[in-house]
């Protein structure tokens, strides 16, 4: 069991980092950490003394005053020493870098100083560090004008605002899955790499990329057609603008209902995809599902009886309920990181409708199961 304790462990990829390696719990034990520990020695010694690798994340991205990035940065770093030598930790050090070292900024420059203070730090002690230089990341619940132009283009296409194209450069990304994937094996091998570069998984120009978000915006969050997604970053790009969605206001989504003598015709879902479609009957009272995904796209549509579906991102407490009834059909397409459930509120039989964007494969299920 490796003990991992992560700072920033409440920012964007500190979450995903986090949620992640709860998905193994029999590997790992989390240590939890605080943002306060940093302004109070004692509590910091004891989150390190506990640690067998720390995940060095916490740092200050944006400021009016880049100074005041740099200062702030730097200070996290001699701070985190300090505990680190007053309980004589080896522990495994991992610190995110990113690829502005190279840029003369004062951002680059707290970043790749703070990285050599650890590396020092390591060849000191007898410690093990590994420096991971990261390109640009983006993902689901990054925070708009904060952690990237596509977190802030999705917020801005899903709550009325204009997104502007600043600089239409070329950008290497990395999708925040694939660099949690970097940081898991890094702290599995437990080896220590002075300098890893991560490398980018994509390269886009800006306005590409706004290009796609905006077909995304007129095709799904408009009239709820799934889009052609020609590739898994084209994927990962859209299961990060559906994370920017106000849930409660948007869903759940009704369907237009044709009735005639014949009796009644309901299109449940336009796609550009392929993926598996299916049925389940529910008796009243029964619940199903209490899990989540991490990938898949899923829609749920109740077109007999009376549903209640309840959502929860992972990591948070808030549940969002949703009521359906298959008298005005409606659908909710899961985003990803939330469990949910159906739950039969009625006192008929419950018939839903289920699409998802790929097979099941008993393999590779991509389904966590987690009560609501």
């Amino acid at each position: 069991m490796i003990k991992v304790g992560i700072t920033g462990q409440s920012g964007f990829i500190g979450k995903h980092l986090y949620n992640t390696l709860k998905l193994f719990p029999e590997e790992f034990e989390l240590i939890n950490f605080q943002n306060n520990f940093f302004d109070d020695g004692e509590l910091l010694r004891n989150f390190v003394s506990q640690c067998d690798t720390i995940v060095h994340l916490a740092a200050l991205n944006r400021h009016e005053d880049p100074q005041v990035i740099y200062d702030s940065n730097i200070s996290l770093v001699r701070r985190l020493i300090e505990a680190l030598n007053s309980t004589n930790s080896k522990a495994h050090i991992l610190f995110s870098s990113s690829s502005q070292e190279d840029i003369d900024n004062l951002y680059g420059r707290s970043k790749k100083e703070g990285r050599l203070l650890l590396s020092n730090w390591a060849k000191w002690s007898g410690g093990k560090f590994t420096g991971m230089i990261i390109p640009n990341v983006f993902g689901p619940f990054g925070k708009p004008y904060y952690n990237s132009f596509i977190a802030t283009f999705c917020y801005q296409l899903t709550h009325e605002e204009l997104p502007k194209i600043e600089k239409d450069s070329v950008v290497k990304l990395i999708y925040v899955a694939d660099l949690v994937d970097y940081f898991i094996k890094a702290i599995r091998e437990n080896i220590g790499n002075d300098l890893l570069i991560v490398p980018a998984t994509n390269e886009y120009k800006v306005s590409e990329i706004l290009g796609l978000l905006q077909t995304y915006t007129g095709l799904y969050f408009a009239s709820g057609i799934i889009p052609k997604l020609e590739n898994r970053f084209e994927l990962n790009l859209f299961n990060t603008f559906r994370s920017y969605f106000d849930l409660f206001n948007y869903y759940p989504k009704k369907i237009t209902k044709h009735t005639d003598a014949r009796g009644s015709f309901v299109e449940i879902i336009r796609l550009g995809v392929g993926g598996q479609v299916s049925f389940s009957t529910t008796i009243p009272g029964i619940i199903r599902g209490n899990h989540f995904h991490t990938r898949k796209i899923e829609r749920f549509a109740v077109i007999k009886g009376k549903a209640l579906i309840q959502l929860r991102r992972i990591g948070t407490s808030e549940i969002l309920n949703f009521y359906l009834e298959g008298d005005e059909p409606a659908y909710i397409d899961m985003p990803i990181w939330y469990t949910h459930n159906i739950k039969n509120i009625g006192e008929d039989e419950l018939i839903t409708n289920f699409w998802i964007n790929e097979f099941y494969d008993p393999i590779d299920p991509d389904t966590y199961f987690e009560s609501v």
